[in-house]
């Protein structure tokens, strides 16, 4: 198999004022052609180091990725430091500078000469043409080693990996490699792993469990000579797995609850009505981060204020003195109170202390209260997170485990 090193290239990445997302593309997609990533990296723009990153991943690897330090300024130097440790004389590539030229014109701006840097390139190497900005990429090959050097930005890195260096990549492709996630809410990673007993011991496929906010999920990956072969190893661990876990999961290989409660959502025929106080729209705008959202999502209140509460969604006056606004008679109230309103199949609520600090002695922060309602059922949870000083984590937990009280409505876990 052959073994490949990714190296991010930017100051930006390690001052954090970026999320690096093309490490984690570049990882799976290399891992789908049997290509394996032993390390990955991050440095600032500093010539000295890039050429030391380069050249001890070489002495590792047999393939480096690089990634940024494109552009046309001073501090982008990339393609330098390629040539250099490959060992390749930089030149211009006169077919790069046209269309360099012709991308300026074509929005009608005026070309500043720096641009022009983007068009030297490695004499001999495969160049991998930007359709999507002005910094082609390119591969050079020599001695047995490969380097390729990408554009930072992912509407740029994307589409030119896709459609042209992995065709390059496929002679160093050597089998495949298969992932694919269970997730679950509502038990730990510790417990998962008790759950899958042996197979965590199994060396192909692997089964390992990772913890993420208010979930968690087990990774099994499988490697072998095809992409099918990998996968007929992968399904019956699948299988087995989530008939023994059983009601935790809420699916394989879903991006996240929210996902997974459209798609029941529009399986059902279904629409949905949310009353959010402590997530102040938090549940909505997941929600409705996923597309076609809007087909199964009819209302969204926040109501923070009791009276809001009450003239809107009529949850009694009786109960908000006698329970108080975070309580399972609020939280049921405003459920059935927002599907009545809306006229939805099914209204959700959540009603808590996010954070830090307490309301009261016996509300402390992280203790949430969340409800479904059809009309003519009403169910309720109990949450206590335990973080008492994490407003961001109670919230999105809460909202998690609105969205999952959904998915076990339709399941008929509850």
């Amino acid at each position: 198999m052959y073994t490949c090193e990714i190296i991010s290239v930017g100051t930006e990445l390690l001052l954090g004022d970026i999320l690096n997302t093309d490490e984690q593309f570049l990882s799976r997609k290399l891992a789908s052609m049997g290509i394996a990533v032993l390390h990955r990296s991050s440095v600032g723009d500093n010539r000295e180091r890039l050429a030391e990153e380069i050249r001890r991943a070489l002495t590792r690897s047999d393939i480096v990725i690089t990634s940024g330090g494109l552009g046309p300024t001073p501090d982008d130097l990339t393609k330098e430091v390629c040539c250099e440790v490959m060992d390749c004389p930089l030149v211009e590539h006169k077919d790069q500078s046209e269309k360099i030229r012709r991308y300026f014109e074509k929005k009608g701006m005026d070309m500043p000469e720096s641009n022009l840097k983007q068009a030297m390139l490695p004499a001999d190497c495969t160049v991998l043409e930007n359709d999507n900005g002005t910094a082609p990429g390119g591969v050079i090959e020599k001695n047995g080693k490969c380097v390729i050097f990408l554009p930072g930005p992912p509407k740029e890195l994307v589409p030119m990996f896709t459609d042209q260096a992995k065709p390059v990549l496929a002679k160093y492709s050597s089998g495949a490699i298969v992932s694919h996630s269970i997730r679950t809410m509502e038990i730990g990673e510790s417990a998962l792993a008790e759950l899958a007993g042996d197979h965590m011991d199994s060396p192909n496929p692997t089964v390992a469990p990772y913890a993420k906010d208010g979930e968690a999920l087990l990774r099994i990956t499988a490697s072998a000579e095809s992409a099918e072969k990998a996968e007929e190893l992968c399904r019956p661990v699948i299988d087995g797995l989530v008939k023994k876990i059983g009601k935790y999961v809420y699916g394989v290989d879903y991006d996240s609850i929210q996902q997974r409660v459209v798609e029941l959502l529009r399986e059902n025929n279904k629409k949905l009505a949310i009353a959010e106080s402590c997530t102040a729209g938090y549940t909505a705008k997941r929600l409705t981060d996923i597309p076609g959202a809007s087909a199964v999502f009819d209302c969204g209140i926040i109501s923070y204020s009791n009276e809001v509460k009450m003239n809107l969604l009529g949850v009694s006056e009786v109960t908000l003195k006698k329970y108080g606004a975070v309580s399972s008679q609020t939280a049921c109230e405003m459920a059935e109170g927002v599907r009545r309103l809306a006229k939805a199949d099914l209204g959700i609520s959540m009603t808590g202390v996010a954070g830090p600090g307490s309301d009261s002695e016996d509300k402390p922060a992280g203790l949430i209260y969340i409800a479904i309602s059809d009309g003519t059922k009403t169910v309720w949870e109990k949450l206590n997170t335990g973080k008492t000083n994490d407003r961001e984590y109670n919230r999105y937990v809460s909202a998690s485990r609105a969205l999952n009280l959904v998915r076990k409505y339709f399941e008929k876990i509850i």
